[in-house]
């Protein structure tokens, strides 16, 4: 299957903090991250990984311990740059609107935020980080987009799609 071809399956992109959680079983939110895994594996819904997840996720750990036979890579293009920047102009302007801790601005959440947003396939977006979370939610409440659903990997995937969790 090429790229054209994955992209029009549904499909949903997962952040660094969805493969910090996921590579590690005793990270208190792995049953969550190994949830929606097996959840989305089971929906064949096609799960991208950006080639900014991978960068960001490199600076501690290895490419190869990245389940990459599961994932399709989504590499950042022009398309992506130019909706990244029409997303960063909004939060700059908007971001005293923010309660950011540790970060003065989010610039590769609105790059991946982007991504999300351009690939007309992508339904969901994965993580874990709540300070991201608050930035999708400024470009919503400035009717930006995104397109895309956040899930919080807090959320277990039972709850997140109202299924029963027979485990």
């Amino acid at each position: 299957m090429n790229y054209e071809e994955v992209m029009m399956h549904k499909s949903v992109l997962l952040d660094t903090s969805f493969f910090l959680r996921f590579l590690n079983d005793e990270d208190p939110l792995y049953s969550h991250a190994d949830g929606y895994f097996r959840h989305f594996l089971r929906e064949e819904m096609t799960m991208l990984i950006s080639t900014i997840s991978i960068a960001e996720y490199c600076v501690g750990g290895d490419i190869n311990e990245l389940p990459l036979k599961n994932l399709q890579i989504l590499p950042f293009n022009v398309s992506h740059a130019k909706r990244t920047g029409e997303f960063a102009r909004l939060v700059f302007r908007h971001k005293n609107k923010l309660d950011l801790t540790n970060r003065a601005i989010i610039p590769n959440d609105t790059k991946l935020f982007a991504q999300a947003d351009t690939e007309t396939a992508v339904l969901y977006y994965l993580s874990s980080d709540s300070e991201s979370q608050k930035v999708y939610g400024l470009l919503r409440s400035q009717n930006a987009g995104p397109k895309f659903e956040f899930l919080n990997l807090k959320v277990p995937p039972s709850e997140a799609f109202g299924i029963l969790d027979l485990r």
